[in-house]
């Protein structure tokens, strides 16, 4: 009598996945070719990043699919993957687009205000939650709604970068950034985003820090208007 085995299921790996391969491609790219502004501290934030993607490509990675979901905000991704692909970071605007169904949209925080809520959420590709494993390096997207402020929050123990996909956009008031521009914000640095009026904006973004801070990175939102009045923000 023969038994019955089941047979294990597939493990897909990051090779045999190729549209999630070119889009982490298109960030190694963005942060080995791009121009750190002469800042020091910007330059070595961008060979940490790309130093760890392309150990992590060599890696072959699990690929361990989420099950997408989108949120209000997601209704402007179309949008903003067409203003991308009219900029500065045409590939990666398209390297998106091949993925933009399987994506995980989220909030990352326990609470979010209401407003927030329906015009703002994230999507992790690369890091502890996947959908490509990695503990040493987080990679993902940020998408607002047109006319968005993301209150003040910080990362503790997380270097974060950000290049912009699509809109524009302000950080802290002190600047209007286009697509392709890079801010980097080190560890605990207290930020606030705002964007424009008439266009959704779409942020690439990086995080590293420990493998312990990158798993649980404890989200909070830390905007109080006194506390931004006395940073000038």
């Amino acid at each position: 009598m023969n038994e019955l085995t089941e047979t294990p299921a597939e493990v897909l790996r990051l090779q045999d996945c190729p549209n999630w391969l070119y889009l982490l491609r298109e960030f190694d790219a963005l942060y080995r070719h791009g121009s750190a502004g002469g800042s020091r501290l910007i330059r070595g934030h961008r060979k940490r990043v790309r130093d760890s993607l392309a150990s992590i490509i060599d890696a072959n990675p699990e690929i361990s699919a989420r099950a997408p979901e989108a949120k209000p905000v997601t209704a402007h991704l179309g949008r903003a993957l067409d203003l991308g692909e009219r900029g500065a970071v045409q590939g990666m605007s398209r390297a998106l687009s091949r993925v933009a169904g399987q994506l995980t949209w989220e909030y990352g925080y326990e609470k979010v205000p209401k407003t927030l809520a329906r015009k703002y959420a994230y999507c992790e590709v690369l890091g502890p939650r996947g959908p490509v494993r990695a503990e040493k390096l987080v990679l993902g997207f940020v998408l607002f709604a047109p006319n968005t402020t993301y209150p003040q929050h910080s990362h503790r123990e997380i270097e974060e970068s950000y290049i912009s996909v699509a809109g524009a956009w302000s950080e802290n008031d002190a600047a209007v950034h286009a697509p392709g521009s890079l801010i980097f914000n080190r560890p605990g640095l207290e930020h606030r985003i705002t964007t424009a009026e008439l266009d959704p904006c779409l942020l690439a973004y990086a995080w590293t820090g420990s493998e312990e801070r990158l798993t649980t990175p404890g989200m909070k939102l830390s905007s109080t208007r006194k506390a931004r009045m006395a940073q000038g923000i």
